[in-house]
């Protein structure tokens, strides 16, 4: 038998359970001391970690019986320009060492791409250790990650707000989980959190360093939270979210309230938007970096339900979309208005007028909000005429995305 005979491809079933968990510590490099570290045993990290493997599509490659690489697709839920629509989450992707090089990983992905679309997972998102390798899977960034640092001199003054603070076990709050699953159906990008998303998102968080604290207005109703620890007098936000300006302000009166015990605030923004503006001395210090990467997984589907603002029967376009994985996507699909109705149909004849030629990986970044039509046109991610430019301006909504999860 040659070693390409050697490899056989399956789906992982429960017995497989030892070695995928083997496979996702070596190569993510997670060991017993880290996990100790957070509070985990190993007994309780494999436990933990079941209820995504049942729930999950578990793809893998065995060479002489034994696990040598996997992707998995997890079935998710997020929030597409005010619709939602089911996400395949693509984790868990790794391989040992001495079986890269024989398209192990491009080839469980086009399985899973295929998956995804018989599931109606028409968008997948996953976290890249590798930018360029899933570009050329046709994934792209979607979503910025942007970490601030203020100065305690630099925290806002104080603003009046009719409700308060309360502390609260941020883990398991209530409150937290209903302000944030109202957050998530308002803004465009973000998941839906069910228990599998709040449990991955609590998963190397120590219990006795993470706190919260949610913002209460006059009525007892609970409008924003913030999850934090404090350490060597750093104010270390994980999250922060709240549905007004009132919560708003009555969270940053709870960080400033800190004064005495710290020396500066650093955290996470995903907004797609700085925040210096925001302060009275927006001198803060700001990065940024890319986080989410996202792909459509069928165009024609997922352009059915997008939500263009068409405004004028007489605007349609002709996509003519390429992708290097998913055969399905290649082809011109016909987007328009037609007796009141949106519709998107592959078809074989187009007009050259309101062509627009792209491939996925453009496509999918445009849809998300992430980068304008103007900015890929000219940056030659887009090839149409420039008459139509103002005309897909107009129709493809403009908010940013916001994903602060990682999976």
């Amino acid at each position: 038998m040659s070693q390409k005979e050697a490899f056989e491809f399956r789906k992982l079933t429960e017995s497989d359970i030892e070695e995928f968990d083997a496979l996702l510590r070596y190569a993510f490099q997670v060991t017993s001391n880290e996990m100790k570290r957070t509070g985990w045993s190993d007994k309780a990290i494999k436990l933990s970690k079941k209820p995504v493997f049942d729930s999950s599509y578990v793809l893998g490659w065995f060479f002489e019986g034994h696990l040598a690489s996997q992707v998995v697709v997890y079935p998710m839920r997020v929030n597409v320009h005010g619709k939602i629509v089911n996400m395949g989450g693509i984790t868990g992707v790794a391989t040992y060492p001495e079986y890269t090089g024989y398209g192990l990983i491009h080839k469980l992905l086009k399985n899973a791409l295929e998956h995804m679309r018989e599931e109606k997972q028409y968008i997948s998102f996953l976290y890249p250790y590798s930018i360029p390798f899933y570009r050329k899977q046709g994934w792209e960034v979607v979503s910025d990650k942007m970490t601030f640092s203020i100065k305690d001199t630099q925290l806002p003054y104080r603003k009046n707000v009719g409700g308060m603070m309360r502390r609260v076990n941020a883990e398991d709050n209530e409150d937290i989980h209903k302000v944030y699953q109202y957050f998530a159906l308002q803004h465009h990008g973000a998941l839906l959190r069910e228990d599998l998303e709040w449990q991955e998102y609590w998963r190397w968080e120590s219990d006795d360093d993470v706190m919260g604290a949610v913002y209460y207005d006059a009525k007892d109703k609970p409008l924003g939270f913030v999850i934090y620890y404090i350490e060597n007098d750093v104010f270390r936000i994980k999250e922060m979210v709240y549905l007004n300006m009132e919560a708003k302000n009555g969270i940053w009166n709870y960080i400033t309230a800190h004064f005495s015990m710290i020396d500066e605030v650093r955290g996470d923004n995903y907004s797609g938007e700085a925040i210096s503006f925001q302060f009275e001395d927006s001198e803060i210090s700001e990065t940024i970096e890319p986080y989410i990467m996202a792909r459509i997984v069928d165009v024609e589907q997922f352009m059915k339900k997008y939500p263009f603002h068409f405004t004028d029967n007489n605007i349609h376009f002709y996509f003519q979309v390429s992708d290097p994985v998913a055969r399905w996507n290649n082809g011109t699909f016909h987007v328009g208005i037609k007796e009141g109705r949106q519709y998107c149909e592959k078809v074989a004849e187009y007009d050259n007028v309101h062509l627009v030629r792209t491939d996925i990986c453009s496509l999918t970044t445009m849809l998300m909000g992430y980068k304008r039509p103007n900015y890929l046109y000219t940056n030659e991610r887009l090839h149409m005429n420039y008459n139509l430019l103002r005309h897909l301006e107009a129709v493809v909504p403009s908010e940013k995305p916001y994903f602060s999860d990682y999976f």
